[in-house]
């Protein structure tokens, strides 16, 4: 019983306490709210890495070939999309399927559905591999790329992948999408005075 007085009293002299803490305390004054600061361009370059798929725009400086990227893919990529990229054990077949999205048995590679072929750099540039993306130089981006194109047939052994070259290759796909047109899709950039 004696106890219970005793945290009574207690909670009784923290409350006055906070109460006389906060009577006395002056309210802060607000410094200007600003938001950030510009960022330089420079600030902005390692961040800056999307590549604009139909015509190559932000594809880096490097190259690459079908044989130094049959190298790459071994040591990087086996492990997860199988030999010769047919297919492994976390992801399924990157070679085939060219013309089954006309069907109803699609099959899903980089040869059957990207219209550009700097999606395939761009995607593995980013994304690759996955236990460390954004690992790869920009050297063994264009030659895996280099390999996988080749394994689909769409471009030769000897070919050479570069920020010109990758945007020439055509891929099969490249006219099998629609533009989507409908009003709501139309959006407009608005920083200031936006309606």
């Amino acid at each position: 019983m004696r106890s219970l007085k005793v945290v009574s009293i207690l909670t009784g002299l923290l409350a006055i306490a906070a109460c006389a803490t906060q009577e006395t305390q002056q309210p802060v004054a607000r410094p200007d709210v600003k938001f950030g600061k510009p960022i330089a361009a420079a600030d902005l370059a390692p961040w800056n890495i999307d590549v604009r798929t139909p015509d190559g725009v932000g594809l880096p400086a490097g190259r690459g070939t079908v044989a130094e990227g049959k190298t790459v893919y071994e040591a990087k990529c086996t492990v997860c999309h199988g030999v010769d990229a047919k297919g492994g054990p976390v992801y399924g077949t990157m070679v085939g399927g060219i013309g089954s999205f006309k069907t109803n048995t699609r099959v899903l590679t980089p040869g059957s559905m990207y219209p550009y072929a700097p999606i395939l750099f761009d995607y593995i540039n980013r994304a690759m591999p996955m236990d460390k993306p954004q690992s790869l130089s920009a050297n063994e981006v264009y030659a895996v790329s280099a390999y996988i194109l080749n394994l689909n047939g769409l471009i030769p052994d000897s070919a050479v992948m570069d920020q010109n070259s990758l945007v020439k290759v055509q891929m099969p796909n490249r006219d099998g999408f629609i533009i989507d047109d409908r009003p709501d899709t139309q959006a407009v950039r608005c920083m200031t005075n936006c309606k």
